[in-house]
């Protein structure tokens, strides 16, 4: 599954034609639009059996991450653990609270006094999954892990493990044979 999931990766997601601006501000000359794969059946699909192993190390009651780049892989994770036989209800962090309706900061079954694990496509120097992390807790649920489907090796997992949560990532950029 791994390998199969790397080709994915490596034929949809991975760019190395140009410079790109990160969300950082810092330029890069590879990008990974990772929503090409995890909206890709079979890469949603492989992802969500490789996060699903990977979580079995932790007591999770739910799985989430912020809207865009978790959104199909939380998706599919929660749909796999239902073929599966045992269920992960999904939810999404929003980037604001809705100013209409219900206010909310979190779409979907969010468990509070629950453990959770929040996703990302991609962590570079994981500044926004720590503000989803923060904000989980804030509502009342305790981050079990974070999990990443990417890891450009630019700081986050030591940021994050730093916060005090565990990180786990699937691929690293080194695995796709970028060196920057």
């Amino acid at each position: 599954m791994r390998d199969q999931l790397q080709g994915i990766l490596e034929t949809k997601s991975v760019i190395r034609d140009r410079e790109f601006t990160l969300a950082s501000g810092r330029k890069s000359r590879f990008y990974v639009d990772a929503r090409m794969t995890t909206l890709d059946p079979d890469g949603a699909y492989l992802a969500a059996r490789m996060f699903l192993e990977m979580l079995r190390r932790y007591k999770v009651d739910a799985v989430g991450g912020y809207a865009i780049g978790a959104d199909p892989i939380v998706a599919a994770i929660s749909v796999v653990s239902r073929i599966e036989g045992d269920p992960l209800p999904a939810f999404i962090i929003r980037k604001e609270a809705k100013a209409y309706g219900t206010g909310k900061a979190i779409e979907g079954n969010f468990p509070k006094g629950g453990d959770v694990a929040i996703f990302d496509d991609v962590v570079t120097s994981g500044g926004s999954i720590l503000k989803g992390a923060r904000l989980v807790e804030s509502l009342g649920a305790r981050v079990a892990v974070v999990m990443a489907l990417i890891d450009r090796q630019e700081g986050g997992r030591e940021a994050i493990t730093a916060a005090g949560y565990p990180f786990a990532a699937m691929f690293t950029k080194a695995d796709f044979g970028i060196t920057e």
